[in-house]
């Protein structure tokens, strides 16, 4: 995983509304000579507590999008690419989602660099 993956992870499982679902891939790093591990959240197992979700893994990404639209009881929260570009030129990404009191109920975030931030960040805003 890249040090912006790690970051993204560790952001994630931060959050308020972060909880491991089954499928999610984890992987607990370990300084050379000892290699990573990794493994598949199941139900009653206890993960090691170092583990980090692997947000590469697309059943990962789609139980984070699951845990984003739990965290704003929106079931049509949605991430697509943005039609706009971002200050280093390229096109980003944004999302949509129902809040309650927020500008007439609707929410949106926009110009992060990939689907995977886009969630994390509506994760961090989420109520």
């Amino acid at each position: 995983m890249t040090d912006n993956m790690i970051e993204l992870a560790k952001r994630a499982v931060a959050c308020k509304g972060w909880r491991w679902s089954s499928g999610m891939l984890w992987l607990v790093k370990r300084a050379a000579p000892l290699e990573d591990y990794a493994g598949r959240a199941v139900l009653g197992y206890t993960r090691p507590h170092e583990a980090m979700p692997v947000l590469t893994d697309p059943a990962t990404v789609g139980c984070l999008l699951a845990l984003v639209r739990s965290a704003y009881s929106d079931p049509w929260f949605y991430v697509r690419p943005s039609d706009t570009y971002r200050p280093d030129g390229a096109l980003g990404w944004e999302c949509f989602g129902y809040l309650p009191g927020r500008d007439g109920g609707s929410w949106r975030g926009s110009g992060y660099a990939s689907e995977v931030e886009t969630l994390v960040a509506a994760l961090e805003a989420a109520p």
